[in-house]
């Protein structure tokens, strides 16, 4: 065996997850949300700079806010799934970089003293962070179903402020019978990696 996980964990990190369309009506927790950070909170980022931030949409006005913004094919399941997260990056991260980075303190102002830079950090490595949070979910035994299709100026006015970009909209819960579409191709090992 060349994989440390066990294939009932391949399978569900992997194999045999798939982005959901529906899901049942089963509740998502506080307390699965909370196991959840509390895997994905080791993603790598630059400096530690774990600028990811997520906004869990729970009540019914919040949720028909959220919708209004949505694509219109991305409205009727995220009316209905258990629970809705925004995903968004703070482009002021550098600000906690003394404590994340108490061995390097400085790295605030020697690298992230323009916002520029901070956005463009904070994009990539809140990406990084938003792919980690997908296996959480996966981990959780739960299924997600991540989207961009939505107005990122709405959702961003409506839900966040100047200092904070969405990302993608997850919705999570347990997938419904019909969840997913069949899996699409994917590309051979030979298309993708080479050797140097």
């Amino acid at each position: 065996m060349t994989l440390a996980l066990d294939a009932a964990a391949q399978d569900l990190l992997f194999r045999a997850a798939h982005t959901a369309n529906t899901f049942t009506d089963e509740p998502v927790s506080d307390e699965q949300v909370q196991a959840i950070y509390d895997l994905v909170q080791y993603a790598p980022t630059a400096f530690n700079s774990t600028p990811l931030r997520v906004v869990l949409v729970r009540s019914e006005e919040a949720r028909e806010r959220l919708v209004s913004h949505m694509a219109e094919g991305n409205r009727p399941k995220t009316r209905t799934a258990p629970l809705v997260a925004i995903l968004a990056t703070d482009n002021e991260f550098h600000e906690e970089l003394p404590h994340l980075m108490p061995h390097f303190p400085q790295a605030k102002d020697l690298f992230f003293s323009e916002r520029p830079a901070r956005e463009g950090s904070a994009a990539l490595n809140g990406a990084l962070q938003a792919g980690y949070f997908i296996l959480g979910i996966r981990a959780a035994g739960l299924a997600a179903g991540p989207m961009t299709g939505f107005d990122f100026a709405g959702v961003q006015k409506e839900f966040l402020d100047d200092d904070h970009t969405p990302l993608m909209v997850i919705n999570i819960g347990k997938p419904g019978v019909d969840a997913s579409h069949p899996r699409s191709p994917r590309l051979a090992y030979d298309q993708v990696v080479t050797t140097v």
